[in-house]
């Protein structure tokens, strides 16, 4: 990709985080901001090297996921950026370990979690059940 195309997608990728930011559901503190911008960084420099089928930054997925979580659900600060984190143990050299150094414990089980429900065609039924248990009652604390 040439200078101008690299420059286009980090002005996209920007103006997409800026738009998740600004249509979040809660007032955010700068706690808040600065868990989801730190959570943003990890993710699009984890996911740099990624593209999507449709040769799009990999990192337009993960915003997505945030903005649903920040916009249509209305969760708060912590699943937000774990939103922006969500496929960065799966598709990475990341481990849940990194995740809860650079965070948190809470938000690196939520990323568990998650990482564990992507896997789910895998497992049984009642391992399947166990895990969504897992990740609503996760989830909770943060309501």
């Amino acid at each position: 990709m040439d200078e101008i195309g690299f420059k286009k997608e980090e002005e996209e990728i920007v103006k997409r985080y800026k738009d998740m930011l600004r249509n979040t559901y809660r007032d955010l503190t700068n706690d808040d901001k600065s868990l989801i911008r730190k959570a943003f960084d990890v993710a699009k420099e984890a996911h740099k090297d990624q593209r999507r089928k449709t040769g799009e930054p990999y990192i337009y997925h993960p915003l997505a996921v945030a903005k649903i979580v920040a916009d249509e659900i209305g969760l708060g600060a912590t699943s937000i950026a774990c939103a922006l984190l969500h496929d960065v143990v799966e598709d990475t050299q990341y481990t849940i370990e990194d995740i809860s150094k650079l965070f948190n414990p809470k938000v690196a089980k939520i990323i568990d979690g998650l990482t564990k429900i992507s896997n789910i065609d895998h497992q049984n039924l009642s391992l399947q059940s166990e895990n969504y248990r897992k990740l609503l009652l996760t989830l909770s604390e943060d309501v």
